[in-house]
């Protein structure tokens, strides 16, 4: 896996709190010491964030400063981190390609995934009730597999496979009721890289496309009570997941995702949405932007 990503020369690193009522967007955060990916919102208020494979935590009001996390018995972290619903456990992809927890307060990971084969586990949901992890499983020696959608238990059994890899899927995250996992899959088109918004049951069926249109649609974020969604929208004949782009944030209300609309065009893409930004009040969100001036 890759390093921990830096800033490039006169790039700066800013972190943004917008309201979806008002289209309000606060910086509470611009810098160039360290280049910050991927906001969770915890629920006691704060930010946590990924920076030079660390995390931190950050209050989002303008003029706090981020505060490290202190977990120990873990490797170098990647932008993927999920919060589990009980507010005291976060779960965490590592650059040892393996799914671990950790206390939320800090304190020792626990490593979830086996330590077998060459699997490599990016982690996206966590069930409502806790008790299942949905991640992307990559196989590097199966070339017909470019990205699974699995779930697994939080305690590491019943590793199950939703999709089979032959279309590259991505950003699985369960919805608040838990009755769908929400995705972004390639599946739709023949054009490679033209990844759409999907959604389907935990077990893998009733795949139901969601976004249709000529850009390249990542990360689906609900909203905590699922009357909202957020996504991350790259120009049409994007590959992957890239970064230093000029993308769009989108906006859902309802459930009629073929009537998004534009709510921040920002520079960046890799890091500015990874995961779940939603504040607790479903009336705000997260993201980072990486203008290079």
């Amino acid at each position: 896996m890759s390093p921990a990503r830096t800033l490039a020369p006169q790039q700066v690193c800013r972190i943004v709190v917008l309201d979806v009522a008002t289209g309000e967007s606060i910086l509470v955060l611009e810098t160039d010491e360290r280049l910050y990916e991927a906001p969770n919102w915890t629920a006691a208020g704060e930010l946590i964030l990924n920076g030079d494979g660390l995390l931190w935590r950050l209050l989002p009001v303008p003029g706090a400063r981020p505060v490290r996390l202190e977990i120990q018995g873990i490797p170098e972290l990647n932008n993927d981190h999920v919060l589990a619903p009980d507010g005291e456990t976060i779960y965490l992809s590592a650059n040892d390609r393996h799914i671990y927890s950790a206390p939320l307060a800090g304190g020792t990971a626990t490593r979830i995934t086996p330590n077998t084969g060459t699997a490599m586990h990016f982690l996206h949901g966590v069930s409502p009730d806790g008790s299942t992890l949905a991640y992307i499983r990559l196989e590097p020696e199966d070339e017909s597999n470019s990205g699974a959608v699995h779930t697994i238990g939080a305690d590491g059994s019943n590793d199950t496979a939703l999709t089979d890899g032959s279309a590259h899927a991505d950003g699985s995250e369960y919805s608040p009721d838990g009755q769908r996992i929400y995705f972004n899959t390639e599946q739709f088109s023949e054009a490679p890289g033209h990844a759409q918004i999907a959604r389907m049951h935990p077990d893998g069926s009733n795949v139901e496309q969601l976004t249709v249109d000529e850009r390249v649609n990542w990360f689906p974020h609900l909203s905590p009570d699922g009357t909202c969604a957020y996504f991350l929208s790259f120009p049409n004949g994007t590959t992957g997941h890239p970064a230093d782009l000029l993308v769009d944030i989108r906006f859902v209300r309802g459930d009629d995702w073929t009537r998004a609309v534009t709510v921040a065009s920002v520079f960046g893409g890799q890091g500015t949405v990874n995961v779940n930004g939603w504040a607790p009040d479903s009336a705000r969100f997260a993201y980072v932007e990486y203008p290079i001036s």
